[in-house]
């Protein structure tokens, strides 16, 4: 892909001058933190105000780690998709609407490095994050329970959760791609996790979606046995190619 490298350089570059690297590695951190103190002490808290406010009794699991990891996944996989469609849904729009995309491709580059680029960009701000939100998560477990989990399996949580971001980043940038709305964009990015939510409960094609990785994560990451997910592991491996092989196909032929 021609100019690919330079592309990359640029998009990472946008993305620290912008801020937005910063607020999404904040945004995670922040949850990482929170889900471990969030069911360390929820009970005590509940337990704290009803007795003060005439003794209400409201039925609050005690802390566990299980609950932890629970709340570590829950909090980073959906704040994790909000931000990887924030962050995919202007990406090519933007560039149309304001005229730079022509520009840069009268230059050395090819339209896939072009799209490349902001794909393998928006990734890595992601992994980061991941990586860290998960990483003071860990440590903060570690600190508040008397066990923790296995490193390996909080590890393969932590890969399975950004490559389930990572697919939400390719949808969305097709529907930057056929739009120069960001805004539309979005809507196309949520109108996916929608859907694919909703799939996500039938039998036979569920396993497969997207959103379905976090229960062999939560499995991985407590330990535990996550049953046979290869199938699905390799139809998630390959969504994120073949929407950008779609998208691609879409902008090569757009006029800029």
């Amino acid at each position: 892909m021609m100019g690919f490298r330079v592309l990359l350089i640029k998009e990472l570059r946008e993305q620290l001058r912008t801020n937005r690297f910063i607020a999404v590695v904040a945004v995670f951190v922040l949850f990482g933190i929170i889900g471990p103190l969030t069911d360390r002490y929820m009970k005590e808290l509940i337990d704290a105000i009803g007795s003060q406010s005439g003794g209400f009794t409201i039925q609050v699991p005690g802390p566990s780690l299980m609950g932890a990891g629970s709340q570590i996944l829950k909090n980073l996989s959906e704040f994790g998709i909000i931000c990887a469609l924030l962050l995919a849904m202007g990406s090519v729009a933007w560039e149309k609407e304001r005229g730079t995309a022509g520009m840069i491709l009268t230059k050395p580059a090819s339209r896939a490095a072009f799209l490349g680029a902001k794909l393998v960009a928006i990734s890595l701000t992601l992994g980061f994050a991941v990586a860290l939100g998960c990483g003071f998560g860990y440590v903060y477990t570690l600190i508040l329970y008397p066990t923790v989990f296995p490193l390996g399996g909080f590890v393969a949580m932590a890969l399975l959760m950004w490559w389930m971001m990572v697919g939400f980043v390719a949808i969305t940038m097709l529907g930057s791609t056929l739009t120069r709305s960001a805004i539309a964009a979005a809507g196309i990015g949520l109108v996916a996790m929608l859907v694919l939510g909703i799939l996500a409960a039938f039998p036979v094609i569920g396993p497969y979606m997207p959103v379905s990785l976090g229960t062999p994560a939560l499995a991985l990451m407590l330990g535990n046995d996550a049953g046979n997910f290869l199938g699905p592991l390799l139809f998630n491996i390959a969504l994120v190619p073949a929407v950008f092989a779609v998208t691609w196909l879409v902008f090569r032929r757009q006029e800029l």
